[in-house]
């Protein structure tokens, strides 16, 4: 009843137009069996030897480094390669690290129809049928998918063309027979997400090209694979998402498909998917990246996903002669910007939903910012690197550029060494209060959200966390967004981690400020707006109307100052009401901090190996301390899809009437003050 009533939430939110798309999908999945079973058979029409690729179309992927070249060499390529056995070795075992698995066994061979957290094993039937939302069924559909977007074959094609080690090669070719047996087209979850397919795609591709020198591949896997990946790129460009769906799931299809077409030229549709994906991807890129930088979705996890898939198209496109407009790289530099503003403070704040999703493991973290700001900094000739260091993030930018001319292009780029800036994205919504030295252990970042909810009437990826601020001193999270931690195994954590009372603001009569209707929809959003915005002064200002719906209507008014001088940041929340309600103030910190209790509502934040924060609350409140708290839930951190680490919640309690004022002040002491 709870599914069935979710559906129908969700149908709700849909325009008459998507209603009628989503019709006709269900009325071409229900019918289409037969096609499925006659397009997995061999098709001849498709089938292409590897002479019949046009030379000049090779390698555009990866320019290649010698083989071998950097065993000889010291300095960082030598502690690339010596990491990549590390990461490499364990996979040619068949053990694979995701999520919250460590080196987990998949099975000999690789079993790719199975959750491998729970072991439960996911059904093999007609892929549309399967519900991949119910656990019952498939277990988490992440950690069957996970496994099956082969990032870890790209991983042993690094390892490959960095050792020369042959072992490497043809284990992923062991691998690619292997699912190839166990995945008949359109069967099974390995079918069952069109973005599923896109991410899988760009990873063939490379790792393909990667290991290409070795010449392992048989001509009968080169024919399958061909094969495959024709009816990857037919699957793909009939199941476009559209609608309230057409988020980055859209801009991931078609950059995969898009790659896949570039690379295999010669393939019957490839010439076709490429011109459609490259219209979706130039319309795209305009509708889901604000004119800021930001994203209309509201996650910053997501924002770095569709900043990978698009540097990946892009550099399809270049490699192949066709490259995308100048305003269409003119986005992404916006997207550079503002996420390289968000790295200057520290870790960048964990704002809306992230699943871990990335598109390429090349080194250096593919779940950071920085080396993909580097990747993109080299391709755009930016000489001030967004604000990142390039040189210490050159991996990735020497598998896509090679290793002589990355090094040649970023050794160019120099950072200023500049005090950080107060920086305001009013289109995201998002405003940074800013002190101190870039590298500095004096500098503060706070982040200050009152933008929008999300993208479209579902708002899928956003969180009810309307004027959430976050604070970040001597480089170290204090104050922080919790994360995600959960989509679909366990409903209470993933009601939590979106909800109001899960972030750094105010929470009236036990509500979150916007009406949730399922995992991935909000039926009322609240609007969030800027009032003021004086960088002069240090402060801005906004407020939200979540909690006007009440039947008393509440308006929540925060203001935000910070004061370099005396190293202060004041929050002053207005809870604006004609009768009383019951409102809670609520400070995630960081874990590993020690929380001291000072007295007078005063509590001291002690972040081990650098400096202490002092939050000072209005003395009228009743203040309690959560730390790992299952009932309810409060004190927790998720750095990661399925792991959380215990912290400390501090909630501040308060009847209020009329108009009441809150005053919060933070103050922060430098590592040698403290």
């Amino acid at each position: 009843m709870q599914r069935l009533n979710w559906y129908i939430r969700r149908l709700g939110a849909m325009t008459p137009g998507e209603l009628g798309d989503r019709a006709r999908a269900s009325l071409r999945d229900r019918v289409g069996r037969r096609r499925v079973r006659r397009r997995g058979a061999p098709c001849p029409a498709v089938m292409l030897c590897r002479a019949d690729v046009p030379a000049e179309q090779a390698g555009f992927a990866v320019t290649p480094v010698p083989v071998g070249a950097w065993a000889a060499r010291s300095g960082p390529p030598q502690r690339w390669m010596q990491r990549l056995r590390l990461h490499a070795e364990p996979i040619l075992r068949g053990r694979l690290s995701f999520f919250d698995l460590h080196e987990q066994p998949l099975g000999t061979p690789v079993d790719w129809h199975r959750d491998h957290g729970s072991g439960r094993a996911a059904p093999r039937r007609y892929a549309p049928a399967i519900d991949y939302r119910d656990v019952r069924v498939t277990g988490d559909c992440k950690y069957v998918w996970e496994p099956n977007r082969h990032h870890h074959w790209v991983v042993l094609g690094r390892a490959y063309r960095a050792t020369g080690d042959e072992r490497y090669a043809r284990a992923v070719v062991d691998q690619l027979d292997s699912w190839l047996d166990q995945c008949p087209f359109g069967y099974g979850m390995p079918w069952r997400s069109p973005l599923e397919l896109a991410v899988r795609l760009i990873n063939w591709v490379w790792a393909l090209d990667l290991i290409a020198p070795a010449d392992v591949i048989t001509p009968v896997t080169w024919r399958r694979a061909l094969h495959a990946v024709d009816l990857h790129l037919w699957e793909i460009s009939r199941k476009f998402s559209v609608g309230s769906s057409a988020n980055n799931h859209l801009i991931g299809e078609a950059a995969g498909a898009f790659v896949a077409a570039c690379y295999f030229p010669a393939l019957s549709r490839s010439a076709e998917t490429a011109a459609v994906c490259r219209e979706i991807l130039c319309e795209q890129v305009h509708r889901q990246i604000l004119p800021d930088g930001g994203s209309a979705e509201q996650a910053v996890g997501y924002e770095l996903f569709v900043l990978q898939l698009l540097l990946a198209a892009g550099i399809a496109a270049r490699r192949t002669g066709a490259d995308f407009p100048d305003a269409w790289w003119a986005v992404l530099e916006r997207m550079g910007e503002f996420l390289g503003a968000l790295c200057e403070g520290g870790p960048v704040p964990m704002m809306g939903d992230c699943d871990d999703g990335y598109v390429l493991d090349l080194g250096d973290g593919p779940r950071r910012p920085e080396p993909w700001l580097t990747v993109l900094a080299a391709l755009l000739g930016r000489p001030d690197g967004f604000g990142v260091n390039a040189l210490d993030w050159l991996e990735p930018s020497a598998w896509l550029l090679g290793a002589t001319e990355a090094a040649r292009t970023l050794s160019q780029i120099a950072i200023p060494d500049k005090v950080l800036t107060h920086q305001a994205f009013p289109r995201t919504g998002l405003y940074l209060l800013q002190c101190g030295r870039r590298d500095g252990d004096d500098r503060i970042s706070v982040g200050f959200d009152c933008g929008s909810h999300g993208l479209g009437p579902l708002a899928a990826h956003g969180h009810a966390d309307a004027l959430g601020v976050t604070l970040r001193a001597f480089g170290r999270d204090v104050l922080v967004d919790p994360g995600t931690y959960d989509y679909f195994t366990w409903p209470a954590w993933r009601e939590y981690f979106r909800s109001t009372r899960a972030h750094n603001t105010v929470e009236i009569d036990g509500r979150d400020q916007s009406v949730s209707g399922g995992p991935f929809l909000w039926t009322r959003q609240a609007g969030a707006w800027c009032t003021l915005w004086s960088p002069d002064e240090g402060r801005v200002v906004g407020e939200h109307d979540g909690y006007t719906r009440l039947r008393d209507p509440v308006v929540h008014r925060r203001s935000v100052t910070l004061d370099p001088e005396h190293r202060t940041v004041t929050l002053r929340d207005d809870v604006i009401a004609r009768r009383f309600h019951d409102a809670a103030l609520r400070f995630h910190v960081a874990e590993g901090a020690e929380i001291l209790d000072a007295g007078d509502n005063r509590f001291e934040i002690l972040l081990p190996g650098a400096g202490k924060v002092t939050l000072s609350l209005d003395p009228a409140m009743k203040v309690e301390v959560a730390r790992a708290g299952e009932d309810p839930i409060a004190g927790w951190v998720s750095r990661g899809y399925h792991q959380k680490s215990p912290a400390a919640t501090i909630t501040a309690r308060r009847r209020t009437g009329g108009m009441t004022s809150l005053i919060t002040r933070l103050h922060v002491e430098p590592p040698e003050a403290s």
